[in-house]
């Protein structure tokens, strides 16, 4: 009797470190990235900076969260976004310098969201040049006289996060 709750208790082990390792493999497959759907049809894929932002005069630091976003109905069928806590003083456009893999700067135009606190750039040309990347650095204004804001972004695991969207979405990753 004993050796046959044993025997069970050995397989109850195996069976949760190999649902444990696929979870783990899975996780270590799409980085940090965090997915979603919403009702609207808008399949999303998320992921925290490494770096913070200082708010309410320091007391309070956050990290700007990046998403990448896919339509299934509509266009434009690619965005990208940046979430910050503290709005930027632009009213429909900003100008983001970014650089991709540590190399030169560019800059690129991204309206500006609901209350200056969401960056958005449509189109799935920006989402393609970072699928092979490995770092992402955006630096913006956050007004004239408030200073500059920076969000850096490790994109382990984003072609898995684009291909993973593309499917759910039904369409081609750009």
């Amino acid at each position: 009797m004993s050796l046959f709750f044993e025997t069970g208790r050995a397989v109850a082990l195996a069976l949760v470190l190999a649902f444990a390792c696929d979870l783990a493999q899975a996780d270590a497959l799409a980085g940090d990235w965090r997915f979603g759907t919403d009702d609207a049809g808008l399949v999303t894929a998320s992921l925290h900076a490494t770096n913070k932002l200082i708010t309410g005069g320091g007391a309070l630091s956050y990290s700007p969260v990046l998403t990448i976003a896919c339509r299934a109905d509509g266009e434009p069928r690619w965005t990208e976004w940046l979430q910050l806590n503290d709005g930027v003083s632009a009213s429909r456009k900003i100008t983001i310098s970014v650089s991709v893999d540590g190399g030169g700067k560019f800059d690129e135009s991204w309206s500006v969201g609901s209350r200056g606190r969401m960056l958005v750039r449509d189109g799935a040309d920006g989402i393609k040049r970072l699928v092979p990347a490995r770092r992402l650095s955006l630096s913006w204004r956050f007004g004239l006289l408030s200073g500059r804001g920076q969000a850096d972004f490790d994109l382990a695991g984003l072609e898995e996060a684009v291909e993973q969207i593309a499917e759910t979405c039904r369409t081609d990753p750009p």
